[in-house]
């Protein structure tokens, strides 16, 4: 017991200061594609690759330049790939969008109850979830936790795209939920279905089921990007 004491007060303290100061992602992570537009030949290269269908030319006045759909990306980065002259991965991760004309700050200011709803994901956005209740990110100093029951929940933090088959159970998970509350679609799948799409077996994102509140694109969404959806969520960010 003491050496775990000795190595505790060795180490110090682990918790980023996340969101007072930026975290700088590790080398390597690629974040939302962005347009050299002076560079771009419009070949169209890059909206043929993607996986998602999430690159779009749009058309102004005199000119036109092509756009992602940060809610459709998955940050594969082949865009990239094809076209390197015109095409840079950004880095950027904070790209939480919220539908909230007013947020809720007076029902939850500093005390809110999250359940966290797997509607089919993968399990890759979870596995980011779950690293908010560690000693790194701890999101109680921050006013927010997690809890087994959605009758105790303020927050619906949904991941996946909504499979047919859990369909029902999202909107029992919903109904349950006491009023006022939120919906959160975490990563690429819940905010717009992301590679499944809407087909037979999924019925696409979770605002084709459930009116959601704020979208946390990524694939999955860095930690930090989570703790910035649910800043947004509630007027704090």
């Amino acid at each position: 017991m003491l050496r775990l004491f000795h190595k505790s007060l060795k180490t110090g303290t682990v918790t980023t200061d996340y969101p007072e100061k930026r975290s700088v992602p590790v080398p390597g992570f690629q974040g939302l594609p962005e347009w050299q537009n002076q560079s771009c030949i419009q070949c169209g290269l890059c909206a043929d690759i993607c996986p998602t269908k999430a690159i779009k030319l749009q058309y102004g006045k005199n000119d036109s330049f092509w756009t992602v759909d940060p809610k459709k990306c998955i940050f594969c980065g082949y865009c990239v790939e094809v076209c390197k002259r015109a095409i840079v991965q950004s880095g950027q991760y904070e790209l939480a969008e919220s539908t909230l004309q007013t947020p809720h700050v007076q029902a939850f200011k500093h005390s809110v109850h999250i359940r966290h709803l797997d509607s089919g994901s993968c399990n890759a956005c979870d596995w980011e979830m779950t690293t908010l209740t560690g000693p790194v990110y701890d999101i109680q100093r921050l006013g927010f936790d997690f809890v087994a029951s959605p009758r105790h929940a303020d927050v619906l933090m949904v991941t996946g795209p909504v499979t047919r088959n859990l369909e029902i159970a999202v909107h029992k998970t919903y109904a349950a939920t006491p009023a006022p509350k939120l919906v959160l679609a975490v990563g690429t799948c819940a905010c717009s279905g992301g590679i499944c799409g809407k087909s037979y077996a999924s019925a696409g994102g979770v605002d084709n089921i459930l009116s959601v509140d704020v979208f946390i694109p990524g694939c999955p969404p860095r930690p930090q990007a989570l703790i910035q959806g649910l800043l947004k969520a509630v007027g704090r960010a």
